[in-house]
C-alpha cells in the first residue's frame, strides 16, 4: 500500500522543500486588487509584503476543488490512497470544502483522506512531516489519518501582533480598539489552540511580548504537555512575518529556557495568516512528534 501526502502552503513547506520530502504542495490563492496570484509559485513573500504595506487590497481565498482534484488524480495515478492536510478549519473553510469533495467524487471515495487536526504554519508542518514518517512505515491513510486527529490538540502557538494595523483592516477589531491600541503602542500576543486566532495578552513592548508566549509555552510543557516533554514528544518552532532577525534571537531565547526540547525550524508565517496581522509578528509554537 503506498500512501502520498500532500498538504497546502499554509505549512510554510516551499515547492522545493516538497520535491526534497517527496509530496505536493497545494499553493493558496491570494487576490491583490483583484489579480490572482499563488503562494510560492507566482508570489513570493517579499512581493506580498510589498503589496501589503503599500496598502494593496490584499485577501486570501481558497483554492479551487476542481484544481486540486486534478492534483489528486495525478497522484492516484502512482498512489493508493492520499492524506491531504490543508490548514485548520477554525481558520479558514477550504478544509470542509475539500473534505466533502473527497467524500463526494466517486474516485477519492475510500482513497483520500482529508485530515481536519486544526493546525497552521509551524505545528502543520509538524504534521506533514509525522505523516511522511508514518507513510514510510507502511501505514494506511486511514492510519496516519487516526494519529493526527488523535493528536491535534497537542500543539500551541503564541504569536506577538507588531501593528493592529491590519487586524482592523481585515475586520477583526473596531477601528476605535485598534486606534487605542496604537495609542498605547500595544504588541498584543494571539493564541491557536487549534481552531480559530484568540486573544492571549496585551503587552506595550517586544520584551514583555516575548516574556509572555516563553511562560504560556512553560505552562504547557508543565501542565498539558508535562508527559509528553519527559517522554521527549515535544517540538519546538518559531514562526514570523518579515522579522527574520528578531525570530533568530528568539530562537537562542527559546534554545537556553528549554534545552531538553528539540527545536526544529524558523518559518515564515503562511500568507494566509500573514495578511490579517501583518509583518514584524513574532511566534513560537509546539507540537508533539511521532518519532
Amino acid at each position: 500500500m503506498k500512501t502520498a501526502i500532500i498538504t497546502d502552503s499554509n505549512s510554510g513547506i516551499t515547492q522545493n522543500e516538497a520535491k526534497e520530502l517527496g509530496i505536493n504542495v497545494v499553493p493558496m490563492p491570494v487576490l491583490i486588487n483583484g489579480e490572482l496570484f499563488f503562494e510560492d509559485l507566482t508570489l513570493s513573500q517579499e512581493q506580498f509584503y510589498e503589496k501589503l504595506k503599500g496598502d494593496a487590497n490584499v485577501s486570501t481565498s481558497q483554492p479551487n476543488p476542481v484544481d486540486v482534484g486534478e492534483i489528486w488524480s495525478k497522484t492516484l495515478k502512482n498512489y493508493d490512497e492520499i492524506v491531504y492536510i490543508p490548514m485548520s478549519s477554525g481558520l479558514s473553510e477550504t478544509c470542509h470544502t475539500l473534505s466533502h469533495y473527497a467524500q463526494s467524487e466517486e474516485q477519492f471515495k475510500g482513497k483520500v483522506y482529508v485530515v481536519d487536526n486544526q493546525r497552521i504554519s509551524i505545528t502543520q508542518r509538524r504534521s506533514v512531516l509525522d505523516a511522511i514518517e508514518l507513510a514510510k512505515e507502511g501505514k494506511s491513510a486511514k492510519e496516519i489519518h487516526d494519529w493526527l486527529i488523535k493528536t491535534k490538540f497537542q500543539s500551541s502557538i503564541y504569536i506577538m501582533v507588531d501593528t493592529l494595523k491590519y487586524l482592523k483592516k481585515g475586520g477583526r477589531l473596531t477601528p476605535a480598539v485598534a486606534a487605542i491600541g496604537t495609542l498605547l503602542k500595544l504588541k498584543p500576543v494571539l493564541q491557536i489552540q487549534g481552531e480559530k486566532l484568540d486573544s492571549f495578552a496585551k503587552p506595550r513592548k517586544l520584551t514583555d511580548a516575548k516574556n509572555i508566549m516563553l511562560a504560556a509555552i512553560k505552562k504547557d510543557f508543565e501542565t498539558r504537555f508535562a508527559d509528553l516533554v519527559k517522554q521527549g514528544k515535544m517540538t519546538l518552532s518559531v514562526a514570523h512575518t518579515q522579522n527574520i532577525e528578531e525570530a533568530e534571537k528568539f530562537k537562542q531565547e527559546i534554545l537556553e529556557m528549554f534545552p531538553e526540547v528539540e527545536f526544529e525550524f524558523v518559518n515564515p508565517l503562511s500568507l494566509s495568516v500573514s495578511c490579517h496581522i501583518g509583518p514584524g509578528a513574532l511566534a513560537v509554537g509546539c507540537a508533539v512528534k511521532y518519532n
